[in-house]
């Protein structure tokens, strides 16, 4: 065995040189006071492992060593003792960075708490105020209901109802009717556009009838001011088949079709076609969700020359989806828009309650694929009349009374928890 003796002053300065010789692990056999200090004896851990084989489970301390360590005299006071009670005190009365964070963190959790008890207060009270709406005024009830189930939205509906004057429910039926015909804008007359001349776009979602339209606009500039003050241009080189498609629209009228991949190619297109009194531009179909949709309004917007910028809206599409189309592509400003398959159209209200949100002005009606009979001029009274002639009793979307408060108090409690999880 090499047994390691140690003779130092004290016996804090003998357990730094012990562990300096034979490490951390080393077994302590012996202790005692000598002259001039304390003397250490001391096995590495190598030699006790050799005599005996290790125990797993716990580590074995020898009884000297354990009388070691009660022999040693401390050379400092030990702390006085500190109750539980004591150290709460402390952590509280003392403010440290970890008690503020916590501190913010209860202020937040309880800001929280506060807000969703709001919106459920909130939901309540509007729940009990739409269910009361059909005896409390009859006239905003049917006002609700009608528009609802002609495809506005609720948003507007809400609009509607803040400003409907007093009276009863035939008349409320002549008011909303009235305002909706005056907050409607449409193209008074094609004059302007077809006499007046310039570059036009239609753009568009894949399938809204960009392709068709533009067709149908050729021809009725063609019957009234001739081929040759006409040019047609395509974007669409991605749709097989769509700058074929317009090629032979365009040899039919007799106008030429040119093809544009760029900003730059259609720089130089308009500037040839400088001398035509109208361009159509026929640009290519989307996703409203495309990145690439902002790519192509940004190629339009620079251009060189003011383009004006046509939107087709699907009549046939929902409400939300439209909403989704005209943010997407207004980034620039929108000039006016197109509603396209009237004709399959169930209902025009969801597309007549997004030009009248988003104050497009409304040009034409495409209502079928005839080339050029099936376009035209929009006209506000038969618009209306028709977005409430469709509604019927038997539809599976008609909302009774008790229905309609509980989804319009739905839709509210639904904007205030979005609201208060943004916020």
């Amino acid at each position: 065995m090499n047994v390691k003796r140690i003779v130092a002053r004290t016996s804090r300065e003998a357990m730094r040189q012990l562990r300096d010789a034979l490490g951390p692990d080393a077994v302590i056999l012996s202790n005692r006071a000598v002259e001039g200090g304390v003397e250490v004896l001391a096995l590495p851990a190598e030699d006790i492992a050799a005599m005996a084989p290790p125990v797993v489970d716990e580590p074995v301390v020898s009884l000297s060593h354990r009388a070691t360590m009660r022999e040693m005299p401390p050379e400092t006071e030990p702390e006085p003792e500190v109750t539980i009670k004591r150290r709460l005190i402390e952590r509280v009365a003392v403010p440290t960075e970890d008690s503020a964070q916590l501190a913010q963190s209860v202020v937040g959790e309880l800001r929280g708490e506060i807000k969703a008890m709001q919106a459920r207060l909130e939901s309540q009270l509007a729940d009990l105020a739409w269910r009361d709406l059909p005896g409390r005024d009859p006239a905003g009830a049917s006002v609700m209901r009608d528009m609802l189930a002609a495809g506005f939205s609720a948003t507007l509906a809400r609009e509607m109802l803040e400003t409907l004057p007093k009276g009863d429910a035939e008349q409320a039926q002549v008011w909303m009717r009235n305002t909706l015909m005056k907050r409607l804008n449409v193209m008074q007359s094609e004059t302007d556009m077809l006499d007046g001349g310039g570059v036009f776009a239609l753009m568009g979602p894949t399938g809204a009838g960009k392709t068709t339209t533009t067709a149908k606009l050729a021809a009725r500039f063609v019957v009234r001011h001739g081929a040759d003050k006409l040019a047609l241009l395509t974007t669409d080189s991605y749709r097989i088949g769509g700058h074929e498609q317009l090629r032979i629209y365009g040899k039919i009228l007799g106008v030429t079709v040119h093809a544009v991949r760029d900003a730059a190619d259609l720089r130089l297109a308009l500037s040839e076609l400088r001398s035509k009194h109208t361009v159509l531009i026929d640009t290519v179909g989307m996703s409203q969700r495309d990145q690439a949709v902002a790519e192509q309004v940004e190629m339009l917007f620079q251009a060189g020359k003011q383009i004006k910028r046509l939107l087709l809206l699907n009549a046939t599409s929902h409400g939300d989806t439209l909403n989704e189309v005209v943010q997407a592509y207004q980034t620039r400003g929108l000039d006016g828009c197109i509603l396209s398959k009237v004709d399959e159209a169930a209902s025009l209200g969801p597309a007549l309650d997004c030009a009248i949100r988003h104050e497009l002005n409304v040009h034409y009606l495409a209502t079928g694929q005839r080339v050029p009979e099936d376009l035209h001029l929009a006209n506000r009274q038969y618009l209306i009349h028709r977005a409430f002639k469709t509604r019927t009793l038997s539809s599976p979307w008609q909302l009774d009374d008790s229905e309609l408060a509980f989804a319009m108090s739905g839709v509210q409690s639904i904007q205030r928890e979005s609201a208060v999880a943004l916020g």
